[in-house]
């Protein structure tokens, strides 16, 4: 809940404040260093939020259903043991119309329990409960939308218990100015914090207007790329579209590259570890996009990978840097909490290559008796006196947790 003083600050900033001081923030402004419209954005998703979405598999096929057996899963397989939290319903879950006090009504076939009824099964499970809508007149399927309707729609969405709201960009009203869509953005925000409730604000603007440079001011994740597909030139681009954007996300405020794709068919095991290392590498969301109830074993042993969510859910909330790029073949360096490093070597070429760093340019301090390094998939350890290198197959990433205080300094 906002303070006084933090909820004046926001009024004036959905007045238009905010949009008048957006030109000061420049590509190169870190989130941490952003000035926030409102203090407490920061106080939740202090890690990168971990949980689910149906959309990749789904689409409009969404249902009562489908996301109270997600949420059984969730504990049945030991995801929520993991740090998975968030079952999130994306679009077509509403009527098609508002009722007749204008408020959002879920559609009674696919919620008969309705969102309320469905939030509180989901925080039975000890999880929480994650909402689709859009800052336009229509969501990207058609549905009402929330552009005009922001303190009804929050309203609305903390009184069922709603922990999470992801914020689209459909149907816009020809909105088209970093200014235009900052005051979109902010006026829901501003309507979340007056409700009250602590729900996670996920703005999803494909980075149209590069978010990272002002979303941290009112939100807590945001969309940095057009959709994702599950295909692997689609990733690939993804990746690297990311990966410059290691200063801008900190604790409270992170890139969000998209929903995971693993297990849902269209790219090989190997192109599926890489996009949970790299997600984790990068500090991003962890949102599964698959259909739980049918995961093969493999795509359950990329999922329930401690060791590699523990490198996404580090509590310095660091993104790993880009310590090195040749043509397709990229270096990753994540300081940790402990003082270790989580360093990734991605392969996005279509053959083998050797690749290669040090303990020096990952950011390691100088180690008397050399380093340790785990391999977070093979579970191998090696010790090197600061040479970092792997013969990686292409499309894969092998990813290393470093750490020298083990041998001394």
């Amino acid at each position: 809940m906002r303070t006084t003083g933090a909820l004046l600050l926001a009024s004036i900033a959905a007045v238009g404040i905010a949009v008048l001081v957006v030109p000061a923030v420049t590509q190169s402004t870190p989130a941490a260093e952003l000035t926030p419209v409102s203090a407490p954005a920061r106080t939740l998703a202090l890690t990168p939020p971990m949980g689910f979405n149906d959309w990749n598999s789904f689409g409009c096929d969404v249902s009562e259903e489908l996301i109270k057996q997600t949420a059984d899963y969730f504990v049945s397989s030991g995801m929520r043991d993991a740090g998975y939290r968030y079952v999130n319903i994306d679009d077509c879950w509403m009527a098609r119309h508002r009722d007749a006090d204008g408020r959002l009504t879920p559609d009674p076939d696919k919620f008969p329990s309705g969102i309320a009824g469905t939030a509180d099964y989901v925080h039975s499970h000890g999880l929480k409960l994650g909402l689709y809508e859009d800052a336009g007149t229509r969501t990207c399927a058609g549905y009402p939308g929330s552009l005009g309707h922001e303190q009804l729609d929050a309203q609305t969405f903390a009184a069922w218990g709603v922990d999470y709201l992801k914020y689209d960009n459909c149907n816009n009203a020809g909105h088209k100015t970093p200014a235009q869509y900052i005051e979109r953005y902010t006026t829901m925000a501003d309507a979340l914090a007056a409700t009250g409730r602590p729900i996670v604000y996920s703005i999803c603007e494909w980075g149209v207007h590069e978010p990272w440079t002002w979303a941290g001011n009112i939100g807590h994740l945001w969309r940095t790329t057009h959709d994702i597909k599950d295909i692997w030139s689609s990733l690939k681009s993804i990746i690297r579209r990311n990966a410059a954007l290691s200063s801008h996300a900190g604790p409270g405020a992170w890139n969000d590259p998209d929903m995971l794709e693993i297990g849902n068919g269209g790219m090989t095991d190997a192109e599926y570890r890489t996009q949970f290392s790299l997600w984790a590498e990068m500090a991003a969301p962890l949102l599964v996009g698959t259909d739980l109830r049918r995961a093969s074993p493999s795509t359950m042993t990329i999922y329930l990978n401690q060791d590699v969510i523990d490198v996404d859910q580090d509590p310095l909330g660091k993104q790993g840097r880009l310590v090195s790029t040749d043509h397709d073949r990229l270096v990753f360096a994540k300081p940790l909490s402990n003082g270790d490093v989580a360093v990734a070597l991605f392969n996005g070429s279509d053959t083998t290559a050797t690749i290669s760093t040090s303990a020096a340019q990952a950011g390691l301090g100088a180690a008397r008796n050399g380093y340790l390094l785990r391999d977070l998939w093979s579970r191998a350890t090696i010790l090197t006196t600061g040479d970092i290198t792997a013969t990686v197959a292409p499309h894969a990433t092998v990813m290393y947790r470093i750490s020298s205080t083990r041998f001394g300094t």
